[in-house]
């Protein structure tokens, strides 16, 4: 499954609030279900900067050249907005988690004016970050 056949799955999920703040509650139910990163991982070189809490992602590559995707945030809705990234990009190629742009996410989500700007900042930031470790 591609980038953007997991970006559609993520757009119909969506596509059924219409009310930005039920898009809140699925941000956050997703946040929940997410295994939390050990205290080992949670350092200055896995952080997430521009966010406006503390967030990490670790990004490892796979044998057959895909990678694999950790993240974590003392924040539920900013774990929620990694928890996208991390469906999006987990078991991807480096060609495809680098076709994609922060705005396209958001927008396809619904969620680009919803989110307020430190958080969009943060989400750019993380996408940034990952494609920067699989260039």
């Amino acid at each position: 499954m591609t980038v953007r056949d997991r970006l559609s799955e993520l757009e119909v999920l969506f596509s059924i609030f219409d009310n930005p703040k039920d898009k809140f509650v699925q941000l956050m139910d997703m946040a929940k279900d997410l295994d939390p990163l050990a205290e080992n991982e949670k350092i200055e070189k896995n952080q997430i900067y521009g966010c406006s809490s503390q967030a990490w992602v670790v990004v490892k590559k796979n044998l057959n050249a895909t990678y694999s995707l950790q993240i974590d945030s003392d924040a539920l809705i900013v774990k929620g907005l990694l928890v996208i990234l991390q469906k999006i990009f987990e078991k991807q190629t480096a060609d495809e988690i680098l076709s994609v742009k922060p705005n396209d996410i958001l927008q396809s989500l619904g969620l680009d004016g919803i989110v307020t700007t430190q958080r969009t900042n943060g989400f750019s930031s993380a996408l940034e970050k990952i494609q920067r470790v699989v260039n």
